[in-house]
């Protein structure tokens, strides 16, 4: 009844709105008869938020798909909606959802609550993170570990390092919370995206101390925030490190370097490290080659992308939609229209279709070179696929040569 009663305030709140009082249904599938199952409003609530712009909107669609964080569809949808309200400055909306949603019965529990906490560090509001934090004795429910993470991820996504910093020093000992490694891995991610990865260091040895062995993730994250600073004999002592603690060099480690390198420009490099480990015997996986097109479509060198394409195929891997979006669209910007359809074509046959400003610059660019007939093939093929933006491709097809 509060939950409820908090969302007529709301609504009446927003005098300028009408009293709206919608059923599910009604909003998440205004054509259906039938009542949707759990699953069919998440993602009828997914699908709607995506191209939602309306505040007001995006938080009746919240509440009729009665998100929770026990499934990964509607974490995904939780995790868009802030985003979206954030974007348009709706911080009233975020906070009052996101308070509903901290007192709902169904989603009093330590592992939603921590969720919640993590949700106001991405929309910024740092202060209701650590409010909700507190008053979690008040709710009849323990804190531990778990709680201090997510806490200390919602400074990182807030990115505010600071507080991350007083946070992790603090607060174990004001609660009796022993850290943990998930708790050292957010501090480490911390100082690596705040341009301070020198002070992980003190991180690694306090670790050593506590005997808590870091894992895959704490040297990758050291190894891309070395990177990112070109502290290159800093990524060497990582990698030296790793075999202090008997760690072996994986994949996900070599991707984390691939990767580092082809953001700061250095594709070639990143290259000549694959085909090092290549030669090695290592196997290298989608990720390893996705990285290397991008940074070589970045930095405009579409053969070399194209040909890591290739030789990512003939290895036997299945490229995944990333990997064929980025081509189409560094294809187009290039003006190469004919082989962005080859590549297209190949994304369609394996279910994928790009975003719809990369399809709307396909389509006019085929245009442009008197592929008339092949932009209108595409248009049909979008439109059966993807039911959204329907009147924008009739205007378009309206305007293209006849």
């Amino acid at each position: 009844m509060a939950a409820l009663r908090s969302k007529f305030r709301f609504i009446t709140s927003q005098h300028h709105h009408h009293l709206r009082h919608y059923s599910a249904a009604s909003i998440l599938n205004p054509d259906s008869k039938s009542p949707l199952s759990g699953k069919d409003k998440s993602r009828a609530a997914l699908t709607l938020l995506k191209s939602e712009t309306n505040p007001q909107r995006i938080l009746d669609i919240c509440r009729a798909a009665a998100l929770t964080p026990e499934s990964h569809l509607d974490r995904i949808a939780y995790s868009k909606a802030i985003s979206k309200l954030k974007d348009l400055n709706h911080f009233s909306g975020i906070r009052s959802f996101l308070q509903e949603s901290t007192t709902r019965p169904d989603l009093k529990s330590e592992r939603f609550i921590s969720h919640f906490i993590v949700l106001y560090g991405q929309a910024g509001l740092l202060d209701e993170a650590k409010r909700t934090f507190e008053e979690m004795e008040k709710m009849g429910i323990q804190r531990t570990e778990r709680t201090l993470n997510a806490l200390l991820f919602a400074c990182v996504l807030a990115q505010n390092y600071a507080e991350m910093k007083r946070v992790f020093v603090e607060f174990p000992k004001k609660y009796g919370f022993v850290p943990n490694l998930d708790t050292y891995n957010v501090v480490i991610k911390g100082f690596c995206e705040s341009g301070s990865a020198s002070s992980v260091y003190s991180i690694l040895d306090e670790m050593k101390r506590n005997n808590v062995k870091p894992n895959a993730e704490s040297f990758g994250t050291c190894i891309s925030g070395f990177y990112k600073e070109e502290k290159y004999e800093d990524v060497g002592k990582m990698l030296e490190m790793m075999k202090g603690y008997k760690m072996v060099t994986g994949i996900s480690t070599y991707n984390v370097r691939i990767q580092s390198l082809c953001k700061l420009k250095k594709s070639g490099e990143a290259k000549a490290l694959l085909d090092g480990i290549l030669s090695r015997g290592l196997k290298a996986n989608c990720a390893s080659y996705g990285h290397l097109i991008l940074g070589f479509c970045k930095e405009g060198n579409l053969e070399e992308a194209k040909s890591m394409f290739q030789k990512m195929v003939n290895s036997g891997l299945t490229p995944d939609a990333e990997c064929y979006f980025t081509l189409v669209y560094y294809l187009c910007q290039s003006r190469d229209f004919e082989a962005a359809l080859e590549m297209y074509k190949k994304c369609l046959a394996d279910g994928w279709v790009p975003n719809f400003s990369t399809m709307k610059s396909l389509v006019e660019g085929l245009a442009s070179i008197s592929k008339v007939d092949e932009a209108r093939e595409v248009i049909a093929q979008v439109k059966e696929k993807i039911s959204r933006n329907l009147e924008k491709w009739n205007d378009i097809e309206e305007a293209l040569p006849k």
